[in-house]
C-alpha cells in the first residue's frame, strides 16, 4: 500500500468564520428540457414501503425521509401503487377503508389507501427526453394528479420506473415569479393554468 506523506503544516486554521457552500439553484424556463425536472432514480433511491405496512408507520417514514410520496411494493419488489402524504394525513380514504373492511384505524395498511398502479399516469423516458417543460405540461393539461411516473425498460427488457415528476417541482423550478399570485399548484392541470395564464 502506498502511503502519501502528510505534514501537519499543510493544515490551516481559520482566521474568520467560514461560509458553507450550497448548490446553485437551477434557472429553468418553460423552454428547458423536461428531463431537468425529473427526479431520476438512477441517482436518487426511491423511498418505498411494502403493501402491508401500517399507515402510521408509512407516515413516519415520509417524515423521516423528507418525502411526500412512497412507492408501495409487493413481496417481489414490483410497484403496485403509490401512497402520498395527502392520503396518509387525510381521512377520506382511511375512513372508507375502515368502513369497507370493518377495521380499526391501526389496522389500515398502505395497500388499502394507495393509488393502484393501473390508475397512475406514466410516460416513457424516451418520450420525456424529447419534450420541453411547457410541452410536458400542455400534454398533462387535463390531469388532476400531482405526479407523473417515468418508465424505462432495463437490460432484461423488464419495465421499470426510472423516475418521477411532480407538479410542485415544476412550479418551484419555473414558476417562482408567480407563486405570490397563484396558489401552489397541486396538479398538472393547475400548472398548465399557471404557465398558459401568466408570463413566466
Amino acid at each position: 500500500m502506498n502511503q502519501v506523506a502528510f505534514s501537519p503544516k499543510s493544515l490551516i486554521q481559520f482566521s474568520s468564520t467560514p461560509r458553507l457552500t450550497s448548490p446553485s439553484a437551477k434557472r429553468l424556463t418553460t423552454e428547458s428540457s423536461a428531463i431537468e425536472v425529473l427526479t431520476d432514480f438512477q441517482s436518487l433511491k426511491p423511498q418505498s414501503v411494502v403493501a402491508d405496512t401500517p399507515i402510521d408507520e408509512a407516515h413516519l417514514k415520509m417524515r423521516y425521509s423528507g418525502v411526500r410520496l412512497l412507492f408501495v411494493t409487493d413481496k417481489k419488489d414490483h410497484c403496485i401503487g403509490i401512497l402520498t402524504s395527502k392520503e396518509v394525513i387525510g381521512t377520506r380514504r382511511i375512513n372508507l377503508a375502515m368502513q369497507q373492511r370493518n377495521l380499526d384505524r391501526n389496522e389500515i395498511t398502505a395497500d388499502m389507501i394507495m393509488t393502484p398502479w393501473n390508475k397512475l399516469s406514466a410516460m416513457t423516458y424516451e418520450q420525456l427526453s424529447a419534450l420541453t417543460i411547457e410541452d410536458l405540461v400542455l400534454i398533462m393539461e387535463g390531469v388532476t394528479e400531482q405526479h407523473l411516473l417515468i418508465t424505462q425498460h432495463d437490460a432484461q427488457h423488464e419495465l421499470t420506473i426510472r423516475g418521477l415528476i411532480s407538479a410542485t417541482d415544476i412550479q418551484n423550478a419555473v414558476g417562482k415569479e408567480v407563486n405570490t399570485v397563484v396558489p401552489m399548484a397541486r396538479s398538472f392541470a393547475d400548472i398548465c393554468q399557471v404557465i398558459t395564464g401568466h408570463d413566466l
